[in-house]
């Protein structure tokens, strides 16, 4: 985008400005996406792109760094599984406040790319080691089809409550499954995703009355129990993760030519792209061409049942039938300027080229434009109400709004090989990170490791000779580095 000079200024401000030892409980989860994966994706997009990086400055890997520091104390619970909040000066987790002190099964397993990475490029396993035993905690109950309840203790490493869902407090687990998956190559994550996949497909998936859209359910007392017909537009990421889980970052066709390719992801795709389709009705149905936060699909009986029929018969396209399958709630009728649905045409136009995904998000790109932008055009907001024009603003715009929702809307309209997906894995807040067979390091990490010298200016030059790569991270005193080499 060539803005340079508004780079630089941001730079200097997060090295003279921005601090963390700060007497605030601040989100666990929250703070590790946006804050700490901002953070990590600044520097590594630092060493990437033109214009974007600057000679010795490692001012986003040191705050990073700093910050990774005071969140470590979140996951000194019993079990490992972070508690919800933490004090950043004291450096104390703290537990939550509602459920019982139960924490979010989503906030608790999406924080594994940020922590991950941040050991590579440091050398310092101790992130990657807080991150991964919370996934060996919540995989050790050996959860039923993959899926599992929507809140887990920290105390004792336990589920709490029943609800089995994707959408709030469940999405992002499965999420970074297989984003784990395609960052680390471990394939223990593979295998995890795959086996949530087809607890999702068996358990899950099911479709309307009038035009036979698929869409996911929700399970309010778990495996076995009664479905319910809401989706919350967060549950629009899972397309977009099907699609690159099926493909590994390579193109459908690409991918077929591979010998992974078998009638298995063939019916995944399928489902990504009845999904995907089944996204952006919730944009067509209403006044604004916006969805709203929550959906109620109109079903056939009371006793809904998933579609295990396979293979599952495409959704008609008819506007009216549409209409009459979605039913919007007052109460859910705002739309907070998500960016799930975007995120997944992005995705899905990657994997697919199907020009049909730019195309819907042209459309929501406009609704938006119309409908969210205010007066003069400085800044946008959120609406109350979707069903209506003109519809209620509510004075306020959320940071994924600028994060997330208009750099998939950016990302989606950019060239193929911009951030290619065979490279690059994006977090649950669209910063993105290297996969992790771009590093020469990819077979052991341990050849990673980690100098605390005294230095010059003129050795650090010297260095940069020497190696290949090289990282500089925090600066307690001026004269003092810490060097991370990689061979």
């Amino acid at each position: 985008m060539n803005l340079t000079t508004r780079l630089s200024d941001a730079r200097q401000w997060l090295d003279k400005n921005l601090t963390y030892d700060q007497d605030q409980d601040v989100n666990t989860f929250e703070t590790t996406i946006r804050m700490l994966g901002g953070l990590l994706s600044a520097h590594y997009l630092s060493t990437q792109l033109p214009d974007a990086s600057s000679e010795w400055d490692h001012v986003y890997l040191s705050k990073a760094v700093d910050l990774a520091d005071r969140l470590r104390a979140a996951y000194d619970s019993g079990s490992g599984i972070p508690y919800a909040s933490v004090n950043l000066a004291k450096r104390e987790g703290i537990r939550s406040h509602a459920d019982g002190g139960a924490s979010s099964t989503a906030e608790a397993a999406t924080v594994q790319l940020e922590m991950k990475y941040l050991s590579i490029i440091t050398g310092n396993d101790v992130y990657w080691h807080k991150a991964e035993r919370v996934m060996e905690v919540l995989d050790s109950h050996g959860a039923k089809d993959g899926l599992v309840p929507i809140f887990v203790h920290p105390d004792t490493g336990r589920f709490w409550h029943k609800t089995i869902r994707l959408g709030s407090r469940g999405d992002s687990y499965y999420e970074y499954l297989v984003k784990q998956y395609l960052q680390t190559n471990e394939s223990i994550y593979g295998e995890m995703w795959e086996e949530a996949l087809t607890g999702i497909q068996k358990n899950l998936v099911t479709s309307t009355k009038y035009s036979n859209l698929q869409y996911i359910a929700e399970l309010p007392g778990g495996i076995g129990s009664r479905l319910s017909p809401k989706m919350d537009h967060l549950v629009c990421f899972l397309p977009g993760s099907i699609a690159i889980g099926a493909t590994e970052g390579l193109t459908e066709a690409e991918a077929r030519r591979t010998g992974r390719w078998n009638a298995q992801k063939e019916e995944q795709m399928h489902l990504a792209r009845e999904l995907t389709k089944t996204c952006w009705v919730q944009y067509a149905v209403t006044e604004t061409g916006l969805a709203p936060e929550i959906v109620w699909f109109e079903t056939e009986d009371a006793n809904l049942e998933p579609s295990t029929k396979a293979p599952r018969a495409s959704s008609r396209d008819d506007l009216k039938s549409w209409i009459k399958d979605i039913n919007i709630r007052l109460i859910d009728a705002d739309n907070l300027q998500r960016p799930e649905t975007v995120e997944s045409l992005f995705l899905m136009y990657r994997v697919t080229k199907d020009p049909i995904y730019r195309q819907w998000g042209w459309e929501i790109f406009k609704a938006f434009q119309k409908h969210t932008r205010v007066k003069d055009g400085e800044g946008y907001t959120s609406l109350s109400d979707v069903t209506i024009v003109p519809p209620k603003r509510r004075d306020n715009m959320e940071s994924f709004w600028l994060a997330e929702t208009l750099k998939y809307l950016y990302l989606l309209f950019s060239p193929n090989d911009f951030l290619p997906l065979t490279d690059v894995v994006f977090n649950t807040e669209a910063h993105v990170f290297p996969r992790l067979h771009q590093w020469k390091l990819l077979q052991n990490r341990n050849f990673v490791f980690r100098l605390e010298v005294i230095v010059s200016t003129d050795i650090l030059v010297a260095l940069d000779l020497l190696w290949d790569s090289e990282r500089v991270y925090g600066r307690e005193k001026p004269e003092q580095y810490n060097i991370c080499v990689h061979y």
